[in-house]
């Protein structure tokens, strides 16, 4: 017992040094927990953010003065004046994203108690600030319209007895991310994501490097198991990638992109170490399977891309199919989500996430069982 975990240990530590030599990979992970944790949080913004307007004012009264000037920065870019006979050429050129169409005598209508109509033009090619901006500006003209109402409510209140009060308010309280501001959401999911990509490619490229390098062979003739070289490179990647997890929080996350994680990050992080002897043990099964670099890319591509997209990471599981939600309860990339946004979002603690942890684990040595026969396998092949 003591000789396999010497033998694991100095197996891993040579692994650690061909990593820390290779500058590629050591550039990859560098870049996958820094700039592209950075990048996503700002590049992949869902809520409407510095949306260009223009309007066609043609009422100019005081209260379409006073609607216009209710678009404000960060949500609206400020509102500029256009001509009507322009409107559907600067949409043509996506010159601006909303354009406001006041119609003549609309302050006398309001005043009046009348129904007049606001013309928006939208678009829709800007899908998500069209679909959020076009609320957004619906709840501001109204507000700034019934503000206008009941400032003037004794001068029209008896020729209109069209305002009606609400008997419910509904008051909604966003208890994390109050501002729902998309980049705390993506930052995390990108380093969740990079964890899968990263794991997988490191594990898969230590076992495919030390076939193409010839050393593979020597490792057969030692007297080492095949369980482990494999957890000897389990535990070295692991290492790595959980210390770049670690650090992403705690720099990008936390210091850098200013967003605060309201749960225990030792517990994510013993979450994360779980998933990646599944991970790992992914990359190791793979690298079994393909004989060159390229054709561990191509089997990447096929087994990683879906875990990642179809995790819950980028689209909520309940939007997707009954079957497809139905499947993807068996990928431990689900269960990773699950917890890591359980954990950093909403301040789960162990009790809550354990059975989480305990698949993903036992898939991780089902993983390492399928990838041992693989390993006798090739082995006997070669020979």
């Amino acid at each position: 017992m003591g000789l396999s975990l010497s033998n694991i240990f100095w197996l891993g530590t040579k692994e650690l040094r061909s990593f820390f030599s290779d500058a590629v990979l050591l550039g990859l992970v560098i870049y996958a927990f820094s700039l592209a944790v950075y990048v996503q949080a700002h590049s992949n913004a869902q809520e409407v953010h510095n949306a260009s307007i223009g309007v066609v004012d043609q009422d100019n009264s005081y209260l379409s003065r006073q609607m216009i000037s209710s678009f404000l920065p960060p949500y609206f870019k400020k509102p500029v004046a256009v001509s009507y006979s322009d409107v559907d050429h600067l949409l043509d050129v996506a010159a601006y994203t909303f354009i406001i169409i006041i119609p003549p005598h609309f302050e006398t209508d309001v005043l009046g108690g009348r129904a007049p109509e606001i013309q928006l033009n939208i678009d829709a090619t800007a899908m998500v600030q069209a679909g959020l901006g076009s609320g957004y500006i619906e709840q501001i003209l109204s507000a700034e319209i019934q503000k206008y109402v009941n400032r003037n409510e004794g001068t029209y209140l008896s020729r209109s007895q069209n305002v009606t009060t609400t008997p419910v308010t509904l008051s909604v309280r966003v208890m994390y991310n109050p501002n729902i501001n998309t980049a705390w959401f993506t930052s995390v999911m990108g380093i969740v994501n990079n964890v899968t990509m990263l794991a997988i490619i490191l594990a898969g490229a230590a076992v495919v490097r030390e076939r193409e390098h010839g050393t593979m062979d020597h490792l057969l003739v030692m007297p080492v198991t095949p369980f482990e070289i494999a957890m000897s490179k389990i535990w070295a990647n692991g290492l790595v990638i959980t210390l770049a997890v670690a650090l992403s929080l705690e720099i990008i996350v936390k210091w850098i992109l200013h967003i605060p994680v309201i749960g225990s990050v030792p517990l994510f992080i013993a979450g994360a170490a779980t998933y990646l002897f599944f991970s790992t043990s992914v990359g190791i099964f793979l690298a079994t399977i393909a004989r060159t670099m390229p054709q561990l890319g191509l089997l990447y591509i096929l087994v990683a891309f879906p875990m990642n997209i179809l995790s819950g990471s980028n689209t909520p599981l309940e939007s997707m199919p009954y079957l497809m939600r139905t499947i993807m309860q068996f990928s431990p990339s689900t269960h990773f989500v699950s917890f890591a946004q359980s954990i950093l979002f909403r301040g789960a603690g162990f009790s809550v996430v354990w059975r989480d942890y305990l698949y993903v684990a036992f898939t991780g040595g089902l993983f390492l069982f399928l990838a041992l026969l693989r390993f006798r396998t090739s082995a006997a092949q070669s020979s």
